[in-house]
């Protein structure tokens, strides 16, 4: 587990269920509702509705919107509901491009805070090609550290798995994080994080940048 993380994540959801009892934006209000399940709330919803997109549109229609928000089990009426996915279907075309609700959804961060996101993922993916796998964090992540490995319990690369599924999603767990899925998350732990400038010695620190 990264330095910080767990506490910063608690931290974070505490104070989105604190949040949503004050705002009434809707989008602002979902966001909340991921972010009170931790960093990764926002990608774990966005793993939802690519299961859901059965024809690969990478678009939903507003029934499979409402069934993804269910299956989530995000509390939400159904005139919530309609109110945010008309606030994303700015073409009236009546489906949404999912890609662009999750960017949205992100919580937003500065540019310096994206930039230092890039550069731990750029040091971590090795071969260069956009994903993080288990072959790319040998000569990054030092395993023999990690408690269960130093008692025998888990082997190299039960750690490095491990390690992956923090940022790899609950539901859909594939061992390799892309450049998308590490922004998600560290965009919920950005959220917890007030200044720019302890985000980014957070970040150095762990991935000694």
């Amino acid at each position: 587990q990264m330095p910080g993380t767990a506490r910063h994540d608690r931290e974070m959801a505490i104070q989105a269920k604190r949040n949503l009892s004050k705002t009434t934006d809707p989008v602002e209000r979902l966001r909340l509702q991921c972010l009170a399940r931790g960093s990764a709330g926002i990608k774990g919803l966005g793993r939802v509705f690519r299961v859901m997109d059965d024809d690969n549109s990478r678009t939903l229609d507003f029934k499979e919107f409402v069934k993804g928000l269910n299956d989530y089990a995000v509390m939400i009426d159904k005139e919530e509901a309609q109110e945010i996915f008309r606030i994303f279907d700015k073409d009236g075309s009546g489906t949404i491009d999912f890609d662009e609700f999750l960017v949205t959804l992100r919580p937003p961060m500065s540019n310096a805070r994206k930039e230092i996101i890039m550069q731990a993922f750029r040091k971590l993916d090795k071969t260069g090609d956009g994903v993080i796998t288990i072959e790319d964090l040998r000569g990054v992540y030092n395993a023999k550290h990690h408690p269960k490995y130093q008692n025998g319990d888990w082997t190299e690369d039960q750690v490095f798995k491990a390690f992956l599924d923090n940022f790899d999603s609950p539901y859909d767990k594939d061992g390799k994080v892309t450049t998308e899925e590490f922004m998600n998350y560290y965009a919920g732990v950005s959220a917890s994080i007030d200044t720019d400038v302890y985000f980014i010695v957070m970040m150095k620190n762990a991935w000694k940048l």
